[in-house]
């Protein structure tokens, strides 16, 4: 699977506040359909004129917090991004990938229940000061289960 290249500029966008709605697949990789969602709020800042950016969100009805770090390496001109949380605050392994247009696609590999799974980040840009981002699940590498989505908006 060819990881996708990006430019440092690709999460320029996400700089500043946002409000979150997610949709949280209760069981993964069961054949479970059922969606749970909750509010979150969060804050995305750049650094180092944009190859690092970091996020925290909240999720006030959850009970934790989470942070992004995304780091864009120059010479293969790909992001990595790294996923903690206040309920182990661990680094997970990261994906990897960049933007074509206004979609970036990103890769990686973790565990799940015991098992390997591929891992797939999808980011859109939207109009209107709005963002998607969907993170799926392979056992093959071929067949993806989307288990977690956030709709992204600026606060009014």
């Amino acid at each position: 699977m060819e990881v996708p290249t990006g430019s440092p500029h690709d999460f320029d966008f996400l700089a500043g506040e946002w409000v979150v709605q997610n949709r949280f697949l209760r069981s993964r990789l069961t054949g479970d359909h059922v969606w749970e969602e909750f509010p979150g709020r969060a804050r995305c800042e750049l650094h180092l004129g944009g190859l690092v950016n970091v996020d925290e969100i909240d999720f006030p009805t959850r009970g934790f917090t989470g942070m992004t770090v995304r780091l864009f390496d120059v010479q293969e001109r790909r992001w990595s991004i790294y996923w903690t949380d206040t309920r182990r605050a661990v680094l997970y392994p990261p994906v990897r990938g960049g933007f074509d247009g206004e979609r970036g696609l990103f890769y990686g590999g973790d565990i799940e229940g015991g098992r390997p799974v591929r891992v797939r980040f999808v980011w859109e840009r939207r109009p209107g000061e709005q963002a998607h981002w969907e993170q799926a699940f392979s056992l093959d590498g071929a067949s993806w289960e989307t288990n977690w989505v956030m709709e992204l908006r600026r606060p009014r």
